[in-house]
């Protein structure tokens, strides 16, 4: 009996520890996403008077980050790349195509596009 119970023991210490490295590998991949540019202020709704593209730009201006909404979830773009800057500033409020490594609601962004 008591064999049995350590090696249950075992056996269920070695799958909790296959579990907990799955998102970890995950974290690491590249991802394509498509939704709409905003700011992560604002999100899906935007306070700002006017449109989409006017409130997000204006708050990124003030500090605030690009985000892509994704259905019910808004993630937060982190780049310094000025090409990636430019073309999230010329997509704001609008459809984009956003590659890089997702870890929970944050983007690493290797490259922007216009979403279809």
């Amino acid at each position: 009996m008591k064999v049995n119970r350590i090696v249950v023991s075992v056996l269920g210490m070695q799958m909790l520890t296959g579990l907990a490295a799955v998102p970890a590998l995950a974290a690491g991949k590249s991802q394509t996403l498509t939704g709409e540019v905003s700011d992560a202020m604002c999100g899906a709704k935007h306070d700002m008077p006017g449109n989409a593209a006017d409130c997000t730009r204006g708050c990124v201006k003030h500090g605030s980050k690009y985000a892509l909404v994704v259905g019910d979830k808004v993630y937060t773009l982190e780049t310094a790349d000025k090409a990636a800057l430019d073309k999230l500033y010329d997509l704001a409020g609008a459809k984009a195509k956003v590659t890089g490594e997702v870890n929970g609601t944050t983007i690493t962004v290797k490259s922007v596009a216009a979403g279809s």
